[in-house]
């Protein structure tokens, strides 16, 4: 984006002060759920992409349009890629380990759409920071 006037300064600042309270935080601004999936090269090899496309086509299935999927590097658990942090604004993030695809569409049926978080698969529930 070219800045071209003050205006545009402003909004490219507070664009990028969103995308830094998001990965500071794990709160957006904007008031939509977002799913934040761990991309790196750990999270690839285990399925990750997989597991994203899962979520996408759920969540498509289930026609819910407040979701944000965002692609991020590497969330730190390694050894239980793929993972998957779910934030909703006004609740905790929950951080999601070993997500398979069929875990992947039980997030969006169960924790997005029914408020019930998957007990068996949650790595941390209470932090500020993933």
């Amino acid at each position: 984006m070219a800045i071209k006037s003050l205006e545009d300064l402003k909004k490219m600042r507070e664009a990028t002060l969103a995308k830094v309270q998001l990965r500071e935080a794990g709160q957006n601004v904007d008031g939509n759920i977002e799913v934040m999936i761990g991309l790196a090269t750990c999270g690839i090899a285990a399925g990750g992409r997989e597991a994203m496309q899962a979520i996408i086509d759920q969540l498509a299935q289930e026609n819910i349009t407040d979701v944000r999927v965002v692609r991020v590097g590497c969330l730190g658990y390694c050894h239980s890629e793929p993972t998957v942090q779910v934030n909703i604004p006004g609740e905790e993030p929950v951080l999601y380990g070993n997500v398979t695809e069929a875990v992947a569409r039980e997030i969006v049926t169960k924790h997005i759409k029914g408020k019930e978080t998957l007990n068996d698969n949650v790595l941390m529930q209470t932090f500020t920071k993933a």
